[in-house]
């Protein structure tokens, strides 16, 4: 059903790669494309009216850049998901966008399957990180930054940081302790919280940094 699909926005400034992206989503049976925009500015602009549930956000553009656009849709609490698609494989450009909140990243030239299956893991809760650009991320923080924190949560927030680490969505989390969707989106709100963190991709990696494992 049409109300099941995944709304998806597209936000590049090459015409020619918003149109392939197109032609290819649309005929996903589960996937909707709902809007375009050419640069980080409307791109934050679209996702506000559109309220999309995947954005596939290029890095670097005119104007306002990904990065940017990403800590822009934090900062107005847009629950978008937001799938970096970049032609640039340096860690030094795919980091940033992590750390401003993306749930993971393809390149431009990702197999068109592998896309669709990247927007639809994104967009039930998964975090897609390589494992170089989670090394990276973590060789940048402070190893001992917020470590305090962590005595604060309960025993089965643990148990749900372990999982989100493991890169399992809400509704897996919920299968696997015995509990309503409800209920584990609860313990991730009071885990950001108490961890002083903005997202699950933060939440994954302070729980690899500091051991809170399966």
């Amino acid at each position: 059903m049409a109300d099941k699909r995944i709304r998806v926005l597209l936000v590049d400034d090459h015409q020619v790669v918003r149109r392939g992206l197109r032609t290819f989503l649309e005929v996903q049976d589960d996937i909707e494309v709902v809007g375009e925009a050419s640069d980080g500015i409307e791109g934050v602009d679209q996702a506000q009216e559109l309220t999309p549930d995947v954005v596939l956000m290029d890095i670097k553009m005119p104007g306002m850049d990904g990065v940017e656009a990403l800590r822009r849709l934090r900062e107005l609490d847009n629950p978008a998901r937001v799938l970096i698609v970049t032609s640039f494989t340096e860690q030094r450009t795919v980091v940033p966008a992590l750390r401003a909140g993306a749930a993971g990243y393809v390149y431009k030239d990702v197999d068109p399957e592998a896309l669709a299956g990247a927007i639809r893991s994104v967009h039930a809760g998964h975090v897609l990180l390589q494992s170089e650009v989670a090394g990276a991320l973590l060789s940048q923080d402070d190893t001992h930054t917020g470590h305090g924190r962590g005595s604060t949560l309960t025993e089965r927030e643990r148990q749900v940081l372990a999982l989100i680490a493991d890169g399992r969505s809400n509704r897996e989390i919920a299968r696997a302790l015995v509990l309503s969707e409800k209920t584990v989106k609860t313990h991730v709100s009071n885990i950001l919280m108490k961890l002083d963190l903005a997202d699950r991709t933060q939440a994954a990696l302070w729980a690899v940094r500091h051991g809170v494992t399966g």
